[in-house]
This record gives structure tokens, sequence and C-alpha cells, in this order.
């Protein structure tokens, strides 16, 4: 297939979640966008951009200034790229909700029919449409589940999300004709409210809804989970009776912790551009999302992003891929896919198994309250030792991209130790084995504390490479707090084992099952507090 049957290759880059990319980073990113062929970036700001008027609004959140985005739109039109508005005029923005200075229906969605609300969204469109030389802008309004359910009830009483969206869009629409720009949405809003979902197989979409999207607004079609052809078939036919023009927005997974999945996102994007390509799909392009932090690289999707883009461009046949990644960035591709490895603790060519966000959840799991600890897999720590050297490896194999390896090699160090750690520590703790409590403390706890300040300062470097330092005391704030855990369950521990305390009341909880029908089941859960913790944070 040609490139010019497309109109739109692209990329959307999360930086609403803490990890807001730097020009530097933006420097070392478009080229290499570039290369692999796409032509458009999506800048997904929730509220990390300046807005004229509006000093609150990113306030504190390393947004970017109105000179910042005039230069990255110079800078991506130097290498052909449209860089594209991507914001958000009703929902996400729970950022901003927190000064109470914007009118809010429910937490983090804005109060459709308050005129403050069409304020705010002038003068984000007026500062935008000054910044960017496009004139197209992706507006959001995705997800919003309680629209009409907080403050707006209270005003107006009940009426439909469709009626609620209808007259918000027709606001925003008639703004946005104001300085020019096409609009863009996502498009499950249209959807949840009759279906109780976004996803539907081929059906007939109630005329209110229909009647919902005004003429000249672009819904967009994003999936990133379905590995079915059919069910793409299916959503882009249900799409067409919104609009003629199909937009379809699939996932580049960034966002399961620290670790990318090139694996999962080519396991559902291949089937979903088969779907796109039959359908004629002429405008695609992929998310990389930042959920809970933004720890993830953009830079670890680089194989799934090249594999894609060359099958956009009608070569699938794999050896040459592959080959061709290797002229492009200096590592083989197979190489660079263990970077994948650490979302899981067995092997990820396992086809019967799907990754989950393990390298995460397992490094903030409690040694004392790991409830997390009901996943764990037998001879985990052997496995996350032995991808560490393979990851090493790599890391001093490439000169540019070896500070991603690194990352995931000390993340992996960590876990070669803390991962059953919580596990050995309630057997030796219910057994009375005291011998084994100390040799614990003294050994796999010290280390751990050593091994968590290296993987510390190597994230550190990746962050600070990439993006703003804006942020990064959040991940400062998660991992000091590891590591301060760490030091006092092995203080009580050796208390223990001395006599000077009688018990570790943690200890004597039962571990329950959690989101399985059985004990070392892994499972997907991409969250700092509740892996954390199961008390109030």
């Amino acid at each position: 297939m040609s490139t010019k049957k497309y109109e739109t290759l692209g990329l959307m880059v999360d930086v609403s979640r803490n990890n807001v990319m730097s020009l530097d980073g933006w420097r070392r990113f478009l080229p290499i966008a570039k290369k692999m062929g796409y032509n458009a970036i999506f800048l997904y700001a929730e509220d990390t951009y300046e807005v004229e008027g509006e000093p609150y609004f990113g306030y504190m959140r390393g947004r970017y200034t109105i000179d910042e985005m005039k230069e990255l739109d110079e800078l991506s039109a130097s290498y052909g790229i449209e860089m594209i508005p991507c914001v958000q005029a009703l929902a996400h923005l729970d950022a901003i909700a927190k000064w109470g200075k914007y009118p809010m229906d429910t937490q983090g969605t804005l109060l459709v029919g308050d005129e403050r609300t069409y304020e705010l969204i002038d003068n984000m469109f007026a500062t935008l449409s000054k910044c960017f030389r496009t004139r197209r802008i992706h507006v959001g309004m995705d997800e919003a589940m309680n629209l009409g359910r907080g403050k707006y009830h209270d005003i107006n009483g009940c009426e439909t999300q469709a009626e609620i969206m209808r007259k918000h869009l027709a606001r925003v629409t008639e703004i946005a004709k104001k300085y020019n720009f096409e609009l863009m949405i996502w498009s499950d809003m249209f959807f949840r409210g009759w279906n109780g979902s976004y996803y539907a197989p081929k059906t007939k979409i109630p005329e209110d809804y229909v009647a919902a999207v005004p003429e000249g607004v672009i819904p967009v079609y994003w999936d990133y989970y379905s590995q079915d052809e059919s069910r793409y078939d299916d959503m882009i036919s249900n799409h067409k009776q919104l609009t003629k023009n199909i937009w379809f927005a699939g996932g580049a997974w960034t966002w399961r912790g620290f670790t990318p999945d090139n694996a999962f996102t080519l396991k559902t994007m291949l089937p979903a551009l088969e779907a796109c390509k039959k359908n004629k799909v002429k405008n695609i392009f992929f998310t990389m999302w930042g959920d809970n932090g933004g720890e993830c690289s953009k830079l670890g999707v680089l194989p799934s992003l090249f594999y894609l883009s060359e099958v956009m461009k009608g070569n699938s046949d794999e050896d040459a891929i592959k080959a061709k990644f290797k002229r492009a960035f200096g590592i083989s591709y197979d190489d660079f896919m263990l970077i994948d490895e650490p979302c899981a603790v067995y092997p990820m060519a396992n086809p019967d198994k799907q990754s989950s966000a393990v390298s995460k959840s397992m490094l903030y799991s409690d040694y004392f309250n790991g409830f997390l600890d009901a996943t764990v897999v037998k001879g985990g720590n052997q496995h996350f030792a032995a991808l560490a050297e393979k990851l090493e490896a790599v890391a001093k194999s490439s000169r540019k991209l070896g500070y991603l390896f690194d990352t995931q090699a000390k993340l992996c160090r960590v876990l070669s130790v803390k991962y059953e750690l919580g596990v050995k520590t309630r057997a030796a703790y219910k057994a009375g084995d005291k011998a084994e409590l100390s040799r614990l403390a003294r050994e796999e706890y010290t280390e751990l504390s050593k091994l968590l300040r290296a993987f510390y300062k190597s994230f550190k470097k990746q962050w600070m490479h990439e993006n703003k330092a804006c942020g990064f005391e959040v991940q400062e704030a998660r991992l000091g707090a590891m590591m301060l855990r760490t030091e006092s369950c092995k203080e009580r521990l050796l208390d223990f084992a001395s006599g000077a305390i009688s018990e570790i009341p943690e200890l004597d909880e039962e571990i329950l099952l959690f989101n399985s029908t059985e004990f070392g089941k892994t499972i997907y859960y991409n969250s700092f507090t509740k892996s954390y913790t199961s008390n109030v944070m």
C-alpha cells in the first residue's frame, strides 16, 4: 500500500501526565518521527500550555509558554510535520479544578452552559491560533461519563448526554469558527449514553446521537485493545453513520508504567490497520499515553512505531523491516524488543500470555501490606536477574539510546530482589524463623536500598534527557517513599528478630486473591497509590 493512499500518518504525544517533553527532547524526537514517515504530531496537552488571560491554567505544571509553542510549530514544520494541538474542552481537566477558578459539573468536567466555560475555551483557541499554523484542533471531549450528573443537573434537571453534548459542541463549534479551526473530537461519548460502553457490534446509532455531531466536526474512533479485526470493522461501520470522514486513533503502548509494550501494540494495531485498509480510512495516528505519571519514554516504542509505519507504506516483509530498523537506529530490532520484557515475569514470546504492568506494580508493592503478593510467580527473581543482564548488554551497545535500556536494566535489578521479597518475608515470619528474617533484613533489604537508589539515578537521567524537570517531583515522592519504607521494614524485622518487639501485625494478615481466581497470576495494574497501599493516601 502506498503512503499516497493516506493523508495523515500521525503520532499523538501525551504531555499532560507530568512528563512535559522538553524542547531538546522534541529536537531529538521529531527527526526520528520524520525518518519513520510520520507527517503529523498531535500535542496532547490537557492544561500544560499557556493560555492568555488564564494564569491558573497549567499553573506550576511545566506548561509550554507561547514562545515555546511557536518554536515547536516552527521546528515541526521544518521537518514537514504538521503539529496539531490536542486539548480538552470538556472533561479530563482535573488539574485545573483544584484552583476553584473554573465552573465544574463534576470533578474534572467543565460546566456546560456556563459562560465562564466558553470564555475559557475562547481564550484557549485564541492562544493556540497564534501559536500553530494548522487550522486543525482536537478538543478531546472523551470519557465524560458523569456529564450532566453533577452541578449541571442541579441547575437544569435531567437531560440526556446526547442533548448536553449537542449544546456544548454547538457552542464550541461557534467559537472555533472565529479562529477558522476544524474541530476533531474523540467519539466515545456518542456511544456511551445509549450503549453503556464505547465499543459496539455493527448497529444503528440512535438519531439523537447522530444529530449531536455538528457538520464538519470529525469524531475520531479510538481503540487500543482489540486483537480482532472484526471489531475494528464494526466500529468503523458505526462511525460512518456519524461522519463520512473517518479518522482512526490506535495505541502505541507507553502507559504500562516504566516499561513500553511493543508486542501488544503490534498484536492490536496490525489487525486495526487491516480494517482501516479495507474500509479506506485515510487518516490514522497512534497515541502514546502517559497514565499515572508518564514514566515511560516515548522512544521505548520505536520498534512498533517503525514496524507500523512500514506496514502503512506497503512493506509487510518482517525480515526486511527488521533489517531496515537496524540500519536506521543502529540496534537490532530483536534486541530493542527486549525493552518490553520487564512488563511480565514470563517470556513475552509466549503467545498465550499478555503482558502486565508488573515492573511498576511490584516495584511499589509493600513488603508487609503487599496484597499484590497474591500475583507473584515463583522464580520471578531469577527471571528479572537474567533479564537485567540482557538489557545491560544492549545498553552498552548503543551510544544514543543506551540510556533507555540502562533504566530498564536497573529496574530489573531492583525486581530481582524485590519481586518475591514480600512473599519470602511473610513466609519466614509465619514460620517463626527469626534467623531467616534477620538474614533477609541484613542482606536482601540492604541490597535493595542500594539498587533502588541506582534505579532512581538512571530513571532521573532518562527523564531529564527527554522532559522538563517539573513533574519529576512526583517520581521522587514515590521512589523516595519506597526507599524510606525499605529501611523502615528492615529495622522492624531486625527489632523482631532481636526480641525488641514481639510482633509485626501486618505480617499476620493472610494474603487474599486479588482480581484473579488463582494465586501466581499476574494482572495489569498501573497505579502507584493502589499498588503501594490499601490505605488512604
